[in-house]
């Protein structure tokens, strides 16, 4: 099911029911429509409700003043119920988002964060280039199909989702005859907050992982903050979307 969420304007799509909830968030870039390979696991296992937003400012969610890790928990943690129980798997900026929502400022009981894919060290270089993106208007495209191309590169999907499909579609919008990503650039300014800091102010389990040939993260940065944090062997930045099997068992694992 698919519904506008009320409050934080946000586009989630639903299914299941019961507690606890699973609470799906995407990285930078990309929208809810990455969790589709995983939903058939959900169906056949999991034993509450689940929820998967379209983050402030991409996708179907509408765009914000001001982007900020705690303003997207804040975000999700208006979709959930006075104190009902979550676990959260985020991917990328997501897994950060997790983190932040698992500090108990925002009024959400997180049982477990599992975050994939996560880069958990930038350079003052890569930063500065995600400020400059931020300040940086939206590029806009004459054609549809140039600027599915421009999302899918842009969100790690390319060779992933096909570019005729509904899910790529739904990366850009069409206004005058133009074309541009329905992400909003301004989301760039998350890049670079101490991630140690957030992971301190945790009060919930956490669960690092990768696809072992992602370049955003190793395996060493990883076990600083999780001993027990894996490598998804033959998978890259997406794991949820190459192999949605494997990365529910970890999940499962996670969980014990």
């Amino acid at each position: 099911m698919a519904e506008a969420a009320p409050g934080p304007a946000l586009w989630v799509e639903s299914g299941g029911s019961g507690s606890p909830a699973l609470l799906l968030l995407h990285g930078l870039g990309a929208n809810a429509t990455v969790w589709e390979a995983l939903r058939p696991l959900l169906a056949r296992h999991w034993r509450g409700r689940w929820l998967a937003p379209d983050l402030r400012g991409h996708g179907r969610s509408s765009h914000g003043v001001t982007y900020s890790l705690g303003a997207h928990a804040a975000d999700v943690a208006a979709l959930l119920d006075q104190g009902e129980e979550v676990v959260v798997l985020g991917h990328s900026m997501g897994g950060a988002i997790a983190m932040a929502l698992a500090s108990q400022w925002f009024g959400v009981a997180v049982r477990q964060v599992i975050a994939f894919g996560v880069k958990l060290v930038w350079t003052a270089e890569e930063v500065a280039k995600a400020q400059e993106l931020a300040r940086a208007p939206a590029r806009w495209f004459a054609g549809r199909a140039e600027a599915i191309e421009r999302y899918l590169r842009v969100a790690g999907l390319a060779g992933l989702v096909a570019p005729d499909s509904a899910a790529a579609a739904i990366g850009v919008v069409e206004a005058g005859g133009r074309f541009r990503l329905a992400a909003d650039p301004r989301n760039a300014a998350v890049v670079g907050v101490p991630i140690e800091n957030v992971i301190a102010a945790m009060r919930a389990p956490l669960r690092l992982a990768a696809g072992a040939r992602d370049p955003m993260v190793t395996l060493e940065q990883m076990r600083r903050f999780d001993p027990a944090a894996v490598f998804l062997e033959g998978l890259g930045h997406n794991p949820h979307v190459e192999a949605p099997e494997r990365l529910w068992r970890l999940v499962e694992a996670a969980l014990g």
